[in-house]
Protein backbone atom coordinates (compact mmCIF):
# COMPACT_ATOMS: atom_id res chain seq x y z
CA UNK A 1 0.00 0.00 0.00
CA UNK A 2 1.15 3.56 -0.75
CA UNK A 3 2.07 5.47 2.39
CA UNK A 4 2.32 9.18 3.00
CA UNK A 5 5.79 10.68 3.28
CA UNK A 6 6.67 12.03 6.71
CA UNK A 7 7.90 15.53 7.47
CA UNK A 8 10.08 16.24 10.51
CA UNK A 9 9.10 18.77 13.17
CA UNK A 10 11.56 21.09 14.86
CA UNK A 11 11.22 18.91 17.99
CA UNK A 12 12.43 15.80 16.11
CA UNK A 13 9.05 14.09 15.82
CA UNK A 14 7.48 13.39 12.43
CA UNK A 15 4.04 13.87 10.87
CA UNK A 16 2.51 12.18 7.79
CA UNK A 17 2.35 14.93 5.18
CA UNK A 18 -1.08 13.85 3.93
CA UNK A 19 -3.83 13.54 6.51
CA UNK A 20 -7.60 13.34 6.74
CA UNK A 21 -9.68 16.15 8.25
CA UNK A 22 -13.10 15.83 9.86
CA UNK A 23 -14.34 19.43 10.08
CA UNK A 24 -18.16 19.61 9.83
CA UNK A 25 -18.51 15.83 10.13
CA UNK A 26 -21.12 14.65 12.64
CA UNK A 27 -19.90 12.36 15.39
CA UNK A 28 -21.64 9.19 14.21
CA UNK A 29 -20.54 9.84 10.62
CA UNK A 30 -16.96 10.49 11.78
CA UNK A 31 -16.67 6.96 13.11
CA UNK A 32 -17.61 5.57 9.70
CA UNK A 33 -15.56 7.86 7.48
CA UNK A 34 -12.41 7.76 9.63
CA UNK A 35 -12.62 3.97 9.35
CA UNK A 36 -12.84 4.36 5.58
CA UNK A 37 -9.87 6.73 5.65
CA UNK A 38 -7.83 4.11 7.51
CA UNK A 39 -8.81 1.52 4.89
CA UNK A 40 -7.73 3.91 2.12
CA UNK A 41 -4.30 4.29 3.71
CA UNK A 42 -4.58 7.45 5.81
CA UNK A 43 -2.86 7.26 9.19
CA UNK A 44 -3.03 10.96 10.12
CA UNK A 45 -6.40 12.24 11.42
CA UNK A 46 -7.14 15.88 12.27
CA UNK A 47 -10.04 16.71 14.60
CA UNK A 48 -10.88 19.40 17.17
CA UNK A 49 -13.05 19.88 20.23
CA UNK A 50 -15.35 22.32 18.42
CA UNK A 51 -16.01 19.76 15.67
CA UNK A 52 -17.95 17.68 18.20
CA UNK A 53 -16.64 14.42 16.78
CA UNK A 54 -13.67 13.48 18.97
CA UNK A 55 -15.69 10.56 20.38
CA UNK A 56 -16.47 9.28 16.88
CA UNK A 57 -12.82 9.53 15.92
CA UNK A 58 -11.97 7.68 19.11
CA UNK A 59 -14.37 4.85 18.25
CA UNK A 60 -12.86 4.58 14.78
CA UNK A 61 -9.39 4.34 16.31
CA UNK A 62 -10.53 1.68 18.77
CA UNK A 63 -12.15 -0.37 16.01
CA UNK A 64 -9.35 0.02 13.47
CA UNK A 65 -7.06 -2.74 14.68
CA UNK A 66 -4.22 -0.25 14.32
CA UNK A 67 -1.86 0.49 17.19
CA UNK A 68 -1.33 4.05 18.46
CA UNK A 69 2.21 3.84 17.10
CA UNK A 70 0.82 3.42 13.58
CA UNK A 71 -1.39 6.51 13.82
CA UNK A 72 -0.96 10.27 14.08
CA UNK A 73 -3.84 12.05 15.82
CA UNK A 74 -4.31 15.81 16.12
CA UNK A 75 -6.93 17.69 18.10
CA UNK A 76 -7.33 21.35 18.97
CA UNK A 77 -8.22 23.46 21.99
CA UNK A 78 -11.33 25.57 21.49
CA UNK A 79 -11.38 29.31 22.20
CA UNK A 80 -13.66 29.15 25.23
CA UNK A 81 -11.12 26.90 26.96
CA UNK A 82 -8.13 29.20 26.55
CA UNK A 83 -6.15 29.99 29.71
CA UNK A 84 -3.63 27.87 31.58
CA UNK A 85 -5.76 25.72 33.92
CA UNK A 86 -8.75 25.54 31.59
CA UNK A 87 -6.48 24.30 28.80
CA UNK A 88 -5.19 21.47 30.97
CA UNK A 89 -8.76 20.47 31.86
CA UNK A 90 -9.98 20.66 28.24
CA UNK A 91 -7.07 18.51 27.11
CA UNK A 92 -8.04 15.73 29.53
CA UNK A 93 -11.62 15.79 28.26
CA UNK A 94 -10.46 15.52 24.65
CA UNK A 95 -8.20 12.61 25.54
CA UNK A 96 -11.08 10.84 27.27
CA UNK A 97 -13.23 11.19 24.15
CA UNK A 98 -10.43 10.06 21.85
CA UNK A 99 -9.57 7.12 24.11
CA UNK A 100 -5.88 7.95 24.03
CA UNK A 101 -3.18 8.16 26.68
CA UNK A 102 -0.77 10.22 24.58
CA UNK A 103 -1.62 12.67 21.80
CA UNK A 104 0.59 13.19 18.77
CA UNK A 105 -0.24 16.87 18.23
CA UNK A 106 -2.23 19.47 20.19
CA UNK A 107 -3.02 22.86 18.67
CA UNK A 108 -4.43 26.18 19.88
CA UNK A 109 -7.32 26.50 17.43
CA UNK A 110 -7.39 30.32 17.06
CA UNK A 111 -5.15 33.11 18.34
CA UNK A 112 -8.11 35.18 19.60
CA UNK A 113 -6.22 38.49 20.00
CA UNK A 114 -9.06 40.29 21.80
CA UNK A 115 -9.26 37.49 24.34
CA UNK A 116 -5.49 37.73 24.80
CA UNK A 117 -5.06 34.41 26.58
CA UNK A 118 -2.98 32.68 23.95
CA UNK A 119 0.38 33.10 25.73
CA UNK A 120 -0.89 31.44 28.93
CA UNK A 121 -2.59 28.83 26.76
CA UNK A 122 0.68 28.15 24.96
CA UNK A 123 2.41 27.75 28.34
CA UNK A 124 -0.13 25.04 29.19
CA UNK A 125 0.67 23.21 25.94
CA UNK A 126 4.36 23.43 26.77
CA UNK A 127 3.60 21.88 30.16
CA UNK A 128 1.59 19.05 28.58
CA UNK A 129 4.53 18.29 26.33
CA UNK A 130 6.91 18.31 29.31
CA UNK A 131 4.62 15.84 31.08
CA UNK A 132 4.73 13.52 28.09
CA UNK A 133 1.00 13.75 27.42
CA UNK A 134 1.54 15.38 24.02
CA UNK A 135 4.39 14.56 21.68
CA UNK A 136 4.28 17.80 19.69
CA UNK A 137 2.52 21.15 20.10
CA UNK A 138 1.54 23.83 17.64
CA UNK A 139 -0.97 26.51 16.74
CA UNK A 140 -3.65 27.22 14.20
CA UNK A 141 -4.82 30.54 12.76
CA UNK A 142 -2.14 32.83 14.17
CA UNK A 143 -0.42 35.88 12.71
CA UNK A 144 3.32 36.45 12.39
CA UNK A 145 3.09 38.78 15.40
CA UNK A 146 1.29 36.17 17.48
CA UNK A 147 3.86 33.54 16.60
CA UNK A 148 6.70 35.90 17.51
CA UNK A 149 5.09 36.71 20.85
CA UNK A 150 4.65 33.14 22.06
CA UNK A 151 8.18 32.26 20.97
CA UNK A 152 9.68 35.29 22.69
CA UNK A 153 7.67 34.90 25.91
CA UNK A 154 8.13 31.14 26.35
CA UNK A 155 11.25 30.22 24.40
CA UNK A 156 9.28 27.39 22.74
CA UNK A 157 8.61 27.44 19.01
CA UNK A 158 5.50 25.72 17.63
CA UNK A 159 6.15 22.57 15.62
CA UNK A 160 3.45 23.43 13.09
CA UNK A 161 1.06 26.22 12.11
CA UNK A 162 -2.28 25.20 10.62
CA UNK A 163 -3.85 27.91 8.45
CA UNK A 164 -6.28 28.44 5.60
CA UNK A 165 -4.18 27.73 2.53
CA UNK A 166 -5.07 26.89 -1.07
CA UNK A 167 -3.90 28.08 -4.50
CA UNK A 168 -6.17 31.15 -4.38
CA UNK A 169 -4.72 32.08 -0.95
CA UNK A 170 -1.20 30.71 -0.74
CA UNK A 171 -0.09 32.49 2.47
CA UNK A 172 3.46 33.14 1.26
CA UNK A 173 4.33 35.49 4.15
CA UNK A 174 3.23 33.09 6.88
CA UNK A 175 4.89 30.14 5.15
CA UNK A 176 8.15 32.06 4.81
CA UNK A 177 8.11 33.14 8.45
CA UNK A 178 7.34 29.60 9.57
CA UNK A 179 10.18 28.22 7.47
CA UNK A 180 12.58 30.75 9.01
CA UNK A 181 11.68 29.37 12.46
CA UNK A 182 11.52 25.70 11.48
CA UNK A 183 7.72 25.68 11.77
CA UNK A 184 5.90 23.41 9.33
CA UNK A 185 2.83 24.80 7.58
CA UNK A 186 -0.41 22.82 7.48
CA UNK A 187 -3.27 23.70 5.14
CA UNK A 188 -6.93 23.69 6.08
CA UNK A 189 -9.55 24.19 3.36
CA UNK A 190 -6.82 22.95 0.99
CA UNK A 191 -9.19 22.57 -1.96
CA UNK A 192 -10.83 25.96 -1.56
CA UNK A 193 -14.59 26.14 -1.22
CA UNK A 194 -17.60 25.75 -3.47
CA UNK A 195 -15.81 24.06 -6.33
CA UNK A 196 -14.45 27.21 -8.00
CA UNK A 197 -10.82 26.19 -7.62
CA UNK A 198 -11.44 22.65 -8.85
CA UNK A 199 -13.11 24.07 -11.96
CA UNK A 200 -10.29 26.54 -12.63
CA UNK A 201 -8.99 25.97 -16.18
CA UNK A 202 -5.37 25.96 -14.99
CA UNK A 203 -6.10 23.17 -12.52
CA UNK A 204 -8.29 21.30 -15.01
CA UNK A 205 -5.59 21.47 -17.66
CA UNK A 206 -2.93 20.09 -15.36
CA UNK A 207 -5.34 17.35 -14.27
CA UNK A 208 -5.87 16.30 -17.89
CA UNK A 209 -2.10 16.30 -18.46
CA UNK A 210 -1.54 13.88 -15.58
CA UNK A 211 -4.72 11.81 -16.02
CA UNK A 212 -5.69 12.91 -12.53
CA UNK A 213 -8.65 14.67 -10.94
CA UNK A 214 -8.52 18.40 -10.13
CA UNK A 215 -8.62 17.59 -6.41
CA UNK A 216 -5.64 15.28 -6.77
CA UNK A 217 -3.72 18.02 -8.60
CA UNK A 218 -4.36 20.57 -5.84
CA UNK A 219 -3.35 18.07 -3.14
CA UNK A 220 -0.23 17.24 -5.14
CA UNK A 221 0.56 20.98 -5.30
CA UNK A 222 0.38 21.22 -1.50
CA UNK A 223 2.70 18.24 -1.18
CA UNK A 224 5.11 19.67 -3.75
CA UNK A 225 5.50 23.00 -1.93
CA UNK A 226 6.00 21.31 1.44
CA UNK A 227 2.64 21.77 3.13
CA UNK A 228 1.06 19.24 5.44
CA UNK A 229 -2.42 18.88 3.98
CA UNK A 230 -5.70 17.50 5.39
CA UNK A 231 -8.41 17.22 2.71
CA UNK A 232 -11.86 16.24 3.93
CA UNK A 233 -14.57 14.21 2.25
CA UNK A 234 -17.35 11.99 3.55
CA UNK A 235 -17.61 10.10 0.25
CA UNK A 236 -15.61 6.87 0.29
CA UNK A 237 -14.57 7.09 -3.37
CA UNK A 238 -13.25 10.62 -2.87
CA UNK A 239 -11.44 9.63 0.31
CA UNK A 240 -9.60 7.02 -1.75
CA UNK A 241 -9.11 9.49 -4.60
CA UNK A 242 -7.57 12.05 -2.23
CA UNK A 243 -5.13 9.51 -0.84
CA UNK A 244 -4.16 8.47 -4.38
CA UNK A 245 -2.99 12.06 -4.96
CA UNK A 246 0.30 10.81 -3.48
CA UNK A 247 0.93 9.18 -6.85
CA UNK A 248 0.51 12.44 -8.81
CA UNK A 249 3.89 14.08 -9.41
CA UNK A 250 3.75 17.65 -10.69
CA UNK A 251 6.63 19.17 -12.60
CA UNK A 252 8.06 22.64 -11.93
CA UNK A 253 5.92 24.21 -14.63
CA UNK A 254 2.76 22.77 -13.07
CA UNK A 255 3.68 24.12 -9.64
CA UNK A 256 4.47 27.57 -11.03
CA UNK A 257 1.19 27.67 -12.96
CA UNK A 258 -0.76 26.87 -9.80
CA UNK A 259 1.31 29.36 -7.80
CA UNK A 260 0.13 31.97 -10.27
CA UNK A 261 -3.49 31.53 -9.19
CA UNK A 262 -2.93 33.34 -5.88
CA UNK A 263 -5.40 36.18 -5.29
CA UNK A 264 -3.88 37.62 -2.13
CA UNK A 265 -2.71 40.83 -3.83
CA UNK A 266 -6.24 41.39 -5.11
CA UNK A 267 -7.61 40.95 -1.58
CA UNK A 268 -10.05 38.23 -2.61
CA UNK A 269 -8.33 34.96 -1.77
CA UNK A 270 -9.35 34.36 1.85
CA UNK A 271 -12.43 32.23 2.55
CA UNK A 272 -12.48 32.06 6.35
CA UNK A 273 -11.97 34.50 9.19
CA UNK A 274 -8.87 36.68 9.55
CA UNK A 275 -6.90 35.54 12.64
CA UNK A 276 -5.76 39.12 13.25
CA UNK A 277 -9.32 40.18 14.15
CA UNK A 278 -11.30 36.96 14.67
CA UNK A 279 -13.23 36.74 17.93
CA UNK A 280 -15.23 33.52 18.26
CA UNK A 281 -17.14 32.60 21.40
Amino acid sequence: MTTSPNLTFNDGNTIPQLGYGVWQVEDDVAEKVVGQAFEAGFRHIDTAKIYGNEAGVGRAIANSGLSPEELFITTKLWNADQGYESTLAAFEKSMELLGLETLDLYLIHWMQPKQDKYVDTWKALVELQKRGRVKSIGVSNFTVEGLQRIIEETGVTPAIHQIELHPYFSQSELRAFGASKGILTQAWSPLGQGGELLNDPVVSGIAAKHNATPAQVVIAWHLAIGNVVIPKSVTESRIRENFAALEVKLDDADVEAINGLDRTAAGSGRIGADPAVSDFA
